[in-house]
């Protein structure tokens, strides 16, 4: 059987064993060091100030007076700031609160919707034109007479206008008691110039030949004394 020689245990040193004390202190101490340092979330969490939501004096939420005097701080603020002065977070909220309240008033009237336009007014109605002759005499009058409430149609004025005077509105009657009388019968439906005074229809000439007046004063002595001129078939 061979001999071994076993290898003899090495001795430690004192210089050794106070390196290796050395190691071990450094290494828990580094070890504490990595335990005990906070991770960067938590402390830009821990750093983070809290929101800070305005209150007035008494801690109820900001009336429109309180908006009003923190309108302006915020003006103050902002002066602050363009010094180069340090302002505080409320500060700063405020401030930036009273701007974005600002734009918002702005964007409003911005958006303000447009007044309704205008009805465009309406056109003046035409004058109605008539024809000057006897077609357009009746007509006239009695658009006239259907405005005053004075009764009589086309047909009853056109039978007495040809009986009286033919169509002629300058005709005059001088062989009758009433020219006997001196006051002669003229026009379209031969009136005399009393009756034309008394029944005379506002609007039209005060002339005892015009047309339109004559038609329409006899008409209106008509239908006093006869209910209407389509009712007279002879002298009146």
């Amino acid at each position: 059987m061979p001999n071994f020689t076993l290898p003899r245990p090495a001795r430690l040193t004192r210089t050794h064993k106070v390196s290796a004390a050395l190691v071990a202190t450094a290494s828990c101490a580094a070890a504490l060091a990595f335990t005990a340092a906070p991770s960067d979330a938590e402390t830009t969490a821990a750093d983070a100030p809290a929101a800070v939501k305005p209150v007035s004096a008494n801690g109820l939420p900001m009336t429109a007076k309180d908006r009003a005097d923190d309108g302006k701080q915020a003006r103050a603020v902002a002066s602050s700031v363009a010094a180069g002065l340090k302002v505080t977070a409320v500060e700063k909220q405020n401030h930036a609160a009273d701007q974005t309240a600002n734009r918002s008033i702005e964007r409003k009237a911005l958006v303000a919707p447009k007044a309704a336009p205008k009805a465009p007014k309406a056109p003046k109605a035409t004058p109605k034109r008539y024809a000057n002759n006897l077609d357009g005499w009746i007509r006239e009058s009695l658009d006239i007479m259907k405005d005053k409430g004075i009764p009589g149609s086309y047909e009853g004025l056109h039978r007495n206008i040809m009986r009286e005077s033919s169509g002629n509105p300058n005709a005059v009657n001088n062989w009758d008691i009433n020219a006997i009388n001196g006051v002669p019968s003229k026009g379209l439906l031969q009136v005399i110039q009393p009756t034309f005074d008394a029944y005379h229809v506002a609007g039209t000439p005060h002339k005892l030949t015009d047309p339109i007046a004559n038609i329409t004063a006899a008409a209106n002595y008509a239908a006093d004394r006869y209910g209407s001129i389509d009712n007279v078939d002879s002298a009146y």
